[in-house]
């Protein structure tokens, strides 16, 4: 029954299409980025293959960024080392209404974390609160690219409402010699 109704189906196409009418190739992709200006370039020195390492020069994880999505997207698949296991990634992107840069975090622990912030002074800087079973804390990342091409990644937490901070990760991300 299905392939009958496949034949009738195609037969109705060729003859709508009339004598002699040739099939036509379809046409390229109209899709234009709407990512094109240059603050969607922002993030990019985060761009590529990492290893991470603790201040003491351990590696602690591998993290790869990608560019997404016609390049509106910034993505991170980070693997930590070691015990932990976690794995996570975080999505990263400018929004043209607010002039800033938003990322959504998720993990294998059930981490979840909502940023916003902007680049400026020469390093990414993302804020947010977050509420779990301990209270709230605030988070605070910056990201520095270093003048060797490496990229810093400071993380602190303030559980005061941002009066004092504590760090909570400092990570030097080197290229991955893979």
């Amino acid at each position: 029954m299905h392939r009958a109704a496949g034949r009738v189906i195609v037969f109705a196409v060729v003859v709508a299409m009339g004598p002699g009418a040739k099939a036509q190739s379809p046409s390229p992709s109209p899709f234009v980025s709407p990512c094109l200006a240059p603050e969607y370039r922002q993030f990019d020195f985060w761009v590529g293959d990492w290893d991470v390492l603790d201040p003491a020069g351990n590696v602690v994880g591998t993290n790869k960024i990608t560019r997404e999505y016609g390049g509106c997207v910034v993505q991170e698949h980070w693997e930590a080392r070691g015990p932990q296991k976690q794995v996570g990634s975080s999505f990263n992107t400018y929004n043209p209404g607010t002039r800033q840069w938003h990322q959504t975090w998720v993990d294998s622990t059930g981490g979840f974390l909502l940023l916003d912030g902007a680049f400026a002074d020469g390093r990414m800087v993302l804020l947010g609160d977050m509420t779990n079973k301990r209270g709230r804390l605030k988070h605070r990342i910056a990201w520095t690219p270093q003048p060797d091409g490496r990229v810093r990644q400071f993380w602190e937490t303030s559980s005061d409402d941002g009066r004092t901070w504590k760090p909570a990760f400092d990570g030097m991300y080197v290229r991955a010699k893979r």
